[in-house]
Parts: structure tokens; sequence; C-alpha cells
């Protein structure tokens, strides 16, 4: 270095000003090749911390998974326990609890092997004992539990502290879904009699072995939960990006709307369809997930001569135009339907195109009379369609029923001004939901029902479609009876293979589309409102709101940049 100094020294001063700047020139290519490269490879991944305040509507009575009922209690079920299966991001189901699942070949024996590392938030170790309590308590007539009719028939048989069988009567490819279900500690549950588990406090301090677990809980003055503090569990298998989970609960929507618009909250999936104009929208994302929920009109064709006639039928079906419900009843909440199928769950090659879709208004008038002039009917000078039938003349005239809820109204003011603009007499009767099923649904009591049927994220159309279930208390409201769509229904929900199901099920929907036995409306969609400084994975094939919380261990608030070398650690 000495010798450097010297050499330096020793030139002119013209050398030198030329040697110093030649130095600084390289030095600052140095350093800019260092930052370019640097960007260039650097890799952004989740980082952890940060806290996310989210405010519910209602409060938190069982956080007990065998006795949640409100959305409040599900969603914190979702977060403290875990079943022995879980969703992936792509709504698939995967071993969580479970280290491994088989099923026998008569497809009635799930022989499951429960890993051995799991333990509860009291540090107690999870076992086959634990899965078999919970579930003989989901089984118990006198918990009332509503899960209770998905268990029903189902033998559990331990094989070791690891490892036990559930054993079905019957084949039954759904089923597995009933295994997301939350498992609780026998030894923190099995002290108490049946009769008192429904006022243990363990309801409302939960202990199970899910991401995240209860820290703190604020109460009121009457002891009701306000809020929960929930911090991040962290075991070798589940490592919660975000540390910590804030739930502040509400008891109106307009409280809930003014914490958001005050920032005191950071996300909500308790906003109804009106409240979205009422927030700032630029703050959040809004998230959009369609639900495995079908809105549609059954016909009753033992009730009304007219829907006897397909002709009616497809005519109710063409005029109404489900682009615009959509967008005037549920303000683009919703995706409009042509099956009883939801989209996004199964797939299928339907011959229905979106041409059903697409007509204008005055083009759906025209292509529903048209189909009523070409079955035989006939308008009168009221412009009312008539037609002789058994030497009778009968006026098309439809009666819609259903539930006395802004939705329902809505609903069906829009279908009623869609079919007398075809020139059909429409009138609506509404009831309070009890009265609704007890007096109208029950014993098929209506001509034509405007009703939500909830087919879940395995698609099970039976209950809803096979003539075994036409009368109280199946759920065949419409009374449809086929025996190729009986055949098609026990193959979709008997097969394992994928293939086979949705080959199944589009033969099905295809049928359906023929006989026109109801017309298919809408599926809504959850809306979760979220800040945008919160990152998600995708939420994929949702069949409640609460199982947005499935991957919660991916969400996060912070990121780093590394070197992709380090992005595994």
């Amino acid at each position: 270095m000495t010798r450097y100094f010297a050499f330096i020294q020793r030139r002119s001063i013209g050398d030198r000003l030329l040697f110093h700047a030649a130095l600084v020139c390289v030095f600052a290519s140095l350093f800019y090749v260092v930052i370019e490269t640097n960007t260039k490879y650097l890799t952004t991944v989740p980082g952890s911390g940060g806290t996310l305040v989210e405010g519910i509507l209602g409060t938190p009575r069982f956080v007990n998974p065998v006795l949640a009922i409100t959305r409040a209690d599900h969603d914190m079920v979702a977060l403290v326990y875990s079943g022995l299966m879980k969703l992936d991001t792509e709504g698939n189901l995967v071993p969580d609890l479970a280290e491994s699942i088989t099923l026998s070949e008569d497809k009635r024996t799930y022989t499951i092997k429960l890993r051995n590392d799991v333990q509860f938030h009291n540090g107690e170790k999870l076992t086959a004992r634990d899965v078999a309590y919970t579930i003989a308590l989901i089984q118990n007539p006198d918990l009332k539990s509503p899960l209770r009719g998905n268990w029903e028939g189902v033998l559990v048989e331990e094989l070791g502290e690891y490892e036990l069988n559930i054993v079905l009567e019957d084949a039954y490819a759904p089923f597995i879904e009933n295994l997301t279900v939350g498992i609780l500690p026998r030894a923190l549950w099995d002290e108490l009699p049946t009769e008192q588990l429904p006022f243990s406090q363990h309801n409302t301090e939960p202990v199970g072995t899910g991401p995240y677990y209860v820290s703190d809980a604020l109460r009121n003055k009457s002891g009701l939960i306000n809020a929960y503090k929930l911090s991040a569990y962290h075991t070798r298998n589940t490592q919660p990006k975000i540390d910590t989970l804030v739930f502040n609960f509400y008891q109106t929507e307009k409280e809930l709307i003014e914490a958001l618009n005050d920032n005191d909250i950071a996300s909500t999936p308790s906003l109804s369809i009106d409240a979205f104009s009422e927030i700032n929208s630029d703050a959040y994302t809004i998230l959009e997930q369609p639900l495995p929920r079908t809105f549609s009109i059954f016909f009753n064709q033992n009730r009304s001569v007219a829907l006897r006639d397909k002709a009616v039928r497809t005519a109710l079906n063409t005029a109404i135009d489900k682009n615009e419900l959509v967008h005037t009843v549920l303000h683009g909440h919703g995706i409009p339907i042509t099956s009883p199928v939801p989209p996004g769950f199964v797939t299928i090659q339907s011959k229905d195109t979106e041409e059903s879709l697409s007509a204008d208004n005055a083009t759906r008038v025209q292509q529903a009379q048209q189909l009523l002039t070409a079955g035989g009917w006939e308008q009168n000078e009221s412009g009312f369609w008539e037609k002789e039938i058994d030497e009778e003349m009968v006026t098309l005239s439809v009666s819609i029923s259903t539930a006395n809820t802004p939705l329902f109204d809505e609903t069906a003011a829009f279908i009623a001004q869609a079919w007398e603009e075809v020139g059909v007499q429409v009138a609506t009767e509404q009831y309070e939901q009890t009265d609704l099923v007890q007096a109208i649904i029950r014993p098929r009591s209506f001509e034509a029902l405007l009703f939500g049927n909830d087919i879940g994220r395995t698609v099970d159309l039976y209950p809803f479609w096979h003539s075994s279930q036409k009368d109280d208390p199946g759920l065949n409201i419409a009374r449809y009876t086929n025996i190729d769509t009986d055949a098609l229904l026990v193959k979709a929900r008997e097969t394992e293979d994928a293939a086979e199901r949705s080959e199944a099920i589009t033969a099905f929907a295809d049928i359906i589309a023929e006989e026109v036995p109801a017309v298919f409306l809408f599926v809504p969609t959850f809306s979760y409102v979220l800040d945008t400084a919160v990152s998600t994975p995708n939420f994929g094939k949702l069949s409640t709101p609460s199982e947005r919380f499935a991957n919660i261990t991916q969400w996060h608030m912070t990121a780093d940049a590394l070197w992709p070398v380090f992005t595994n650690n």
C-alpha cells in the first residue's frame, strides 16, 4: 500500500487527477453492477409479523366445532381448530391432522393414520381417542349437534393410539368432506355431563390444534364476547406468518360500516349487498368467490295444469334476463346460471351455452311468446294466454311462493315483471321462513317456489333431485322423477373417479335442461372486504365463508427481499 501511494505522489498533478478520475469510474461501475445484479436476482417472499383486525357481525356463543351455529362461531372454529383434512389453495381436500387416509375397495371404510406430533394448545397430545370422542359427541342425540345428520350410521373403530377406522353403511364419495370437522381435546371435555356441554366456558375459551389460539377475550357487562385476540400457534408443521388476529364483534351493520370507514378494522366478511356503496372501496380489496348455493324457481306440476306443459316452463325460463337480475338485485355480487350445478366446483360440458344468457329483453319476450304459440297457446283480448286442456279453457297464470326477505322480495318482483311482459298472470305470496318451510315446502303446497339450495362443495345433487327424495323430509322440492337421472345421481355420489363423476353430472344437467322442472337463476358470491396491505393465496371452492381461513398460515402483511439461495429458509 505504501508503494502505491509513493507511486502516485511521483506522478504529475495532471496524471494524478486523471488516475483518480479513472479509479472513481471503476468503483462507480462496480457499484452499479452490484446494485443491478442485486435488484435483478433478489426474490420477494412473504414476511412474518403484523396484526390483522377484522370486524364480524354477531356474537360467538359456541366456538366449538360440534355445536357451532352462527357465522361468528364458524369463523373462530376455523382458526382455533383443525380437522383430519383441510382445503388447499385450489379448494381440494388434503390431509391435515391425518398423516394418511386410505379408502377400502368397497368404498365404505376410511383407515386413518394420525400425525404423532400434534399437540393441543394446552400441550396435550392429539390421539385417535380425541377423534373418536368428537365424532361420538356429534352423533349423540341428546346434544343436538347441527352436524349429526352427516354422521348418522357411521361407525368409528380405534385401532391404536394414532390409527382408526371410520366405517359407512353405504359407499358415499362426498362423505370425505365431513373429515374437515375440528377435533376436540377429549380430556378437557370428557369430565362434563352431556347436558352441561352447551353451557361450558370451554365454548368461549376454546382449546384446539388450529393455527391460532385464543390469547385474550374481552367481554361486555352481560358476559358476552366483544372481541377475541388470537396469537399464532407455531409448530413444526404450522408456521402462521401473521402474528396476531383480532376479531371485533358488532351487533349492527351500521356499527360495522363505521368501524371500517374509521379504519378501526381492516377486513370484514359481513357486509350486505347494499352496504358496499357506503364504504371507501379505494382502501380495500373486495375478494369475490362463488358459493355452491343455487337460487331457483321450482315448478310443482301437480298443482298447476299449465305448468305441466313443457312449452310453458320453457317460455317462463326464456323470459328471465338472468344477467340483468344479478345486476339489478345483487348489484353484481352473483353469477347467472342455467343449470342446477354451481359453476367452479365440478367441470361439466353442458349443452346449454352462453347464448341463453345474452339475449336482450325485447328478444326474450318475443322468443317466449313464440314458444307459447308453438305450444298451442293463444292470447285473448286482455293479452293473457289461454289453451284448451282436457276440454277446459286454461288461463296461463303462476303463483310464486317465497320467503319474506329483501333478497327474495326483489327477486320475485323482477321475475313477476318479466313474466307479465310476456302476458302471464302472476301473483306473489311471501311467508316468514318458518311458515314457508312448514306450510309450503314440506307439504309441497305451491305452484312455483322461489328458493335457494345449499349444494355443498362436493356437488351432491342426489338429495335435491333423486325421485326417492320427492316427498317430505326429502329435498326434491319439484317432486322431479326420472329413472335416467336417478341412475346418474347414484353414480355421481358413489364413484371416486373425478372424470366419471363429471360425466354423470353433465348428463344429468343436460336432461334437466331439456325437461325444465325449474328455472335456475343465480349463484351468490361471497364478498370479503380486506385491507390492501394484506396478501392472501387464492380462495378455491369455498362452500362456506369461514373456509376463507383454510390457508390462513399463508396470509402475510409484510414482505422480505432475499437471494434465491435463502428463500427455502
